[in-house]
């Protein structure tokens, strides 16, 4: 393959996202709120009042885990796909080390080798793991259907994880939302498919390299 530079303008926008990563990404979005609103009537009675959202608190129950199964699908349609570009790379701890400066947007000189960060990575990382423990706990405590098969003991256990990982990934997700409005241009990655060749630069050099070419603008 030519490249990019060769095929586009030299200003023209790079393609960061498919159309079918940007569909399956906020397929995922809307699910978790879902998950998120019918979750959090069942976690304590102040928030009884979402329930209304779903119809009442008997069918909130009833919808509620068949809302988490099938967020875990989506996500892991999602993020399966981006393991390869997820993976560690000697540049992560480099980036780790130069973070309060990125942050600070001083962070010309922080390495990003690839298409994420090192704090992209972790976020990816820890919500495989979490959304997994969420899914096997949540299906330990899912009545009719595996409950009752289930020990007393380890349907307690499962209820403590799947308390612990859902705070878990609410902070992750808000730390995730809140960077992509911090990140200008990440937004439109996500909306268009597309960032701007000076947002590449700056935060993701050694991708924008790989894209247009080791000579390009």
């Amino acid at each position: 393959m030519r490249p990019l530079q060769q095929l586009t303008p030299p200003e023209a926008p790079i393609p960061r996202y498919s159309h079918r990563e940007r569909l399956t990404h906020w397929a995922v979005a809307l699910a978790y709120v879902a998950l998120f609103l019918s979750g959090l009537a069942l976690f304590h009675p102040f928030f009884y009042w979402t329930s209304a959202l779903f119809g009442g608190g008997p069918l909130m129950r009833i919808i509620h885990p068949f809302l988490g199964v099938a967020f875990a699908v989506l996500f892991y349609a999602y993020a399966l796909r981006l393991v390869r570009d997820n993976l560690l790379v000697p540049s992560d701890r480099r980036w780790v080390a130069g973070m309060i400066d990125y942050m600070s947007k001083r962070g010309d000189h922080v390495p990003v080798e690839g298409k994420y960060n090192a704090g992209q990575k972790a976020m990816y990382w820890s919500m495989i793991a979490t959304i997994l423990l969420l899914l096997v706990s949540g299906l330990l405590m899912w009545r009719p259907y595996f409950a009752p098969g289930v020990p007393v003991g380890l349907r307690r256990t499962a209820n403590l994880v799947h308390a612990v990982m859902a705070f878990i990934m609410f902070v992750g997700i808000g730390v995730h939302v809140y960077a992509a409005y911090w990140t200008k241009g990440s937004m439109r990655a996500m909306t268009r498919g597309t960032v701007s060749r000076a947002w590449a630069r700056y935060h993701h050099p050694g991708w924008y390299a790989r894209m247009v070419g080791k000579d390009g603008p």
